[in-house]
């Protein structure tokens, strides 16, 4: 059944087509984005972001930007099928084996992107003042035109989305707990994305962000 909703722009209000009540297909210039809100139960949710709050061995690392070194503002962890790193801003990370949870997690976005992930990198938002600055998934060991499947566990957060050249198309979407966003065609080459940092008392929040690394 094809309907209608409404997705917040930061200038005005405008409408986006749904493929079903349950994936959301959104048309945008130069990118591809689904988003399914209930991708996981609320049950299923809470189980898994207990589990890897509790087991990850949490990374917080020195970022650079723009030549300023300053502490990440959220906690990281990476995970692989192989041993070869991944690097954002000077800085480099190795992975961990994945763990018998998260390899469930990805076969399942795998199921549903028809795509094949190697590695998830994972971010822990404890709190508002955690966030992750305007940037593309555009690393050189991604490829072209990468396909990004994010799925978030804990507080909803407003995910922030604008075009590089078209100032109108700025966006935002809530991702919620248990929910999958999908990234693919040339969004990253056209599009930048944040999770800006808020001044509202929210509760931790937990993405996972599979993507595909290659040899380069």
């Amino acid at each position: 059944m094809l309907v209608s909703i409404v997705c917040t722009n930061l200038d005005k209000n405008y409408a986006m087509d749904l493929f079903s009540e349950k994936k959301q297909h959104f048309n945008l210039p130069n990118a591809e984005l689904i988003y399914i809100p209930n991708f996981f139960s609320k049950q299923e949710a809470d189980s898994y972001f207990k589990i890897i709050e509790t087991d990850t061995n949490w990374r917080h690392d020195d970022i650079t930007v723009f030549g300023k070194t300053d502490k990440q503002p959220r906690l990281t962890a990476l995970f692989g099928e192989t041993n070869q790193p991944y690097g954002y801003s000077n800085n480099v990370m190795h992975p961990k084996p994945f763990t018998p949870n998260i390899k469930t997690i990805k076969q399942r976005v795998e199921g549903t992107a028809h795509y094949k992930f190697n590695t998830v990198l994972i971010n822990l938002y404890r709190d508002g003042n955690d966030s992750n600055g305007w940037h593309a998934d555009n690393e050189k060991e991604l490829g072209k035109n990468p396909v990004i499947a994010s799925v978030s566990f804990g507080e909803t957060r407003p995910f922030y989305f604008k075009h590089r050249s078209i100032k109108e198309q700025r966006h935002k979407l809530n991702l919620d707990h248990g929910s999958l966003l999908i990234m693919e065609g040339e969004m990253q080459q056209h599009w930048l994305h944040q999770i800006a940092k808020t001044k509202k008392q929210v509760e931790p929040r937990i993405k996972l962000t599979f993507r595909k690394l290659i040899k380069v």
